[in-house]
């Protein structure tokens, strides 16, 4: 992939290219779950998001689902621009807020609100839309559909597989005979494939719906296929880090089914005798994920969901009733009770980076007092200092202006891309091994301006990419210090 700065610039380019009106700042946003990379874009009149994949494929059949849905009127992002290439497009901005956001406020709460509850609805009536207008009844072309078209067999043993292979097997409390579970999955899926299809978004949690100016959004939809009804709406409803309650669900639910059934007969469809296959499958699908993701790769924060997962998946084996034999996916079913305790307490076990802004003069390098023999420590003084400049004797690094005159410079931006390398070289093996702390210090001369610029730099650079990680920065000869955690 290419490098950073040279993303930047073929962004800007294509707006300049495309669009009226001059880049007057652009701004990488955190990291999302893909490799795909996102700037917000700021022209002297509005703002866009960039996106760089250089996976073109992909890319494409965003592009081709955005023009339909743009055709049927639906709530998606207006493509502004697309490189030659196809690697870089610019498209609508719709805000920082997704319904995950305010969901969060209503769990901090320990209460759903009823403006959260109406964005679902919303959301759902939306979701309606998408699936019905997405039929193959009425003319959508899935000819660009990636990296499948259609929900089929191999997708829903895949998923299965996934399950089996990054939950089961790694957990070696629950004891299974393969042989008789790969039997079991594939009656599954036959049994799935049986349920009526339409536009199935796949990915349809609250993180991929903005909310702006009271209106929902959809993006991410560039996996979308043929597939059925169902799917969707469970992924909504069980989507495991919002815990939506029975009352709640059971609600929302009947919403989805009431705007379902304006276009189509919900009995004919089978859409009540499906519905529990598909919670399962997709309960399965998520614990194969967090699976691979927490216990794999070790990013705790996916840890931190299993419990949820795990919690949901007993629920409903308590009200499942398989229309066929499945006695070894029943039996590992009855298994889950014993993992819940193991990954109840994940998130005491996060990594804590402790980011400090020093001062040579006064006091010196900090102690480690994490017992574990200090870390890294950058020194800032070969750097440009703004202390020298009257204008500058009274900020820190933390005033805006102190940020401009070091962002000038070229030299900075180095210092900076060199000790982040180092760093998070550091914090992904940590993470790996399952390290629980990292000492990280920058030091100028009076502790004022620039070792206080890269120590708050680096702490939000870190958490922005690693959200599973506990974030600490000190500013101490300032006396100042915060933490960057995600709730």
């Amino acid at each position: 992939m290419e490098n950073i700065q040279s993303i930047k610039d073929s962004v800007i380019n294509l707006i300049n290219n495309s669009l009226s009106g001059n880049v007057v700042d652009i701004k990488m946003l955190p990291a999302s779950g893909s490799s795909r990379i996102y700037f917000r874009i700021f022209t002297e009149s509005k703002s866009f998001i960039a996106t760089y994949n250089s996976n073109v494929e992909e890319n494409i059949a965003f592009f081709e689902y955005t023009r339909q849905f743009q055709e049927r009127k639906l709530p998606v992002p207006e493509l502004f621009a697309i490189s030659d290439d196809k690697c870089c497009y610019i498209q609508s901005d719709f805000g920082d807020v997704s319904l995950f956001d305010y969901v969060k406020k209503c769990l901090k709460n320990n209460s759903y609100d009823e403006e959260t509850l109406n964005l679902y609805k919303q959301s759902i009536d939306n979701l309606v839309d998408f699936q019905v207008k997405g039929s193959l009844g009425n003319d959508f072309d899935y000819s660009s559909a990636y990296p499948t078209s259609v929900f089929d067999k191999d997708s829903i043993m895949s998923d299965l597989n996934y399950f089996k292979y990054y939950f089961l097997k790694v957990n070696e409390e629950i004891n299974f005979n393969e042989t008789r579970l790969n039997e079991d999955f594939k009656r599954l899926a036959n049994y799935a494939l049986r349920a009526y299809p339409g536009f199935m978004y796949r990915d349809f949690q609250s993180r991929n719906i903005m909310v702006k100016d009271g209106r929902t959004y959809f993006i991410d939809y560039q996996g979308g296929r043929i597939g059925p009804f169902q799917y969707d709406i469970v992924s909504l409803l069980y989507q495991v880090k919002a815990q939506l309650n029975e009352t709640q669900r059971n609600e929302l639910l009947q919403h989805y089914k009431d705007k379902l059934s304006l276009h189509l007969n919900i009995e004919d469809i089978g859409f009540d005798k499906y519905y529990d296959t598909f919670v399962l499958l997709r309960l399965l699908q998520v614990l194969g994920a967090y699976g691979f993701r927490g216990l794999i790769q070790k990013k705790l924060h996916f840890l931190e969901s299993i419990p949820f997962a795990l919690k949901e998946l007993i629920s409903l084996r308590k009200r499942l009733k398989f229309p066929f034999k499945c006695k070894e996916l029943s039996n590992v079913l009855k298994q889950m009770d014993i993992l819940v305790d193991k990954f109840q307490h994940a998130e005491n076990e996060k990594l804590t980076v402790v980011v400090n802004s020093f001062s040579y003069k006064n006091g010196g390098i900090p102690e480690d007092r994490s017992g574990n023999g200090g870390g890294f420590v950058f020194d800032c003084r070969a750097l440009p200092n703004p202390g020298r400049y009257d204008e500058y004797k009274k900020l820190t690094g933390e005033d805006t202006a102190v940020q401009e005159y070091l962002n000038e410079k070229e030299e900075v931006h180095r210092f900076f891309e060199l000790t982040q390398s180092i760093v998070c070289q550091s914090v992904d093996n940590y993470l790996e091994r399952n390290f629980k702390n990292l000492f990280v210090n920058f030091g100028c001369t009076g502790g004022q301006h620039r070792s206080v610029f890269f120590a708050q730099m680096t702490a939000k650079a870190l958490h922005e990419k690693y959200p599973n990680i506990r974030v600490v920065l000190n500013h101490i000869a300032q006396h100042k210090n915060y933490v960057y955690e995600t709730e």
